[in-house]
């Protein structure tokens, strides 16, 4: 349990199991809870191989909490806000060593929906849906969601989403390309913690790059990729993981990789 109970934090196995855990709030992000999730992903960097991002039964996050002190009335700076603590943790996130993998269910909504899609492999209940619900408030949308939505649904679906503000449910999300499972409710932390342990089990090192790679080729062109791979691959053609996958594939063996 975190300092504010906001969150839960667990481990299973080699897998840091990190739980929005505000059933009144609909689990809404307030400042303390991205501070102590941010925290949360540090800590597991340095100590697991995978971490699984959770929500509760009705809800993954139902985005900001507004009910804050002077919320809406103009005295704040909300653009502060972000700069202080939703953007903090959303380039925690595309930065982590280790892989993330998000479980959804109920609602993703605003920030909420952007945590979940920042994922490296999102699962969703069949009764999630995700929801960019800040036009109908009069903001704009956050946390990388314009840049989320943008590269995985496409430019004239993620407007819709944006300028609409509809719910989109779990299985058009998976249609449009924006995730990569639907299951039933009962399932998809199961299934979601299960791919976590997978990816806990694999390369660590390679994995961590493979993130890398795979972030830093949404916004540079194609001969820079390139150029980063090169570098990356230098990297962990040195590894003990590497040597061990060569290996197993020449004797037709599951890998043992150690994360090294």
């Amino acid at each position: 349990m975190s300092a504010s109970g906001k969150i839960t934090i667990s481990r299973e196995g080699d897998v840091c199991v990190v739980r929005f855990n505000d059933p009144a709030s609909r689990n809404a992000l307030g400042m303390d809870m991205a501070a102590e999730i941010r925290d949360a992903l540090l800590a597991a960097e340095a100590d697991c191989g995978a971490v699984l991002l959770a929500g509760g039964d009705k809800a993954f996050c139902s985005g900001a909490n507004l009910g804050g002190p002077r919320m809406g009335d103009g005295a704040i700076d909300a653009g502060l806000i972000l700069q202080d603590t939703v953007n903090p943790l959303m380039m925690t996130i595309r930065d982590l060593a280790i892989p993330i993998v998000t479980s959804v269910r109920g609602a993703a909504a605003g920030v909420g929906a952007s945590l979940a899609l920042a994922g490296d492999i999102i699962v969703a209940s069949e009764d999630a849906f995700f929801l960019q619900a800040f036009c109908r408030i009069g903001l704009v949308p956050d946390g990388g969601s314009p840049w989320l939505l943008m590269r995985t649904a496409g430019r004239a679906r993620a407007m819709e989403m944006m300028l609409l503000g509809d719910r989109l449910p779990a299985a058009k999300a998976l249609e449009w390309g924006m995730i990569n499972r639907v299951v039933p409710s009962a399932e998809a932390d199961a299934t979601a913690l299960q791919i976590a342990q997978q990816l806990a089990d694999g390369p660590r090192l390679a994995l961590g790059l493979i993130r890398k790679a795979g972030w830093y080729a949404a916004d540079h062109g194609f001969g820079d990729e390139l150029a980063l791979e090169r570098n990356l691959q230098r990297t962990v053609g040195k590894s003990a993981d590497f040597a061990e996958g060569v290996a197993a594939f020449l004797e037709k063996r599951p890998a043992r990789f150690n994360q090294g």
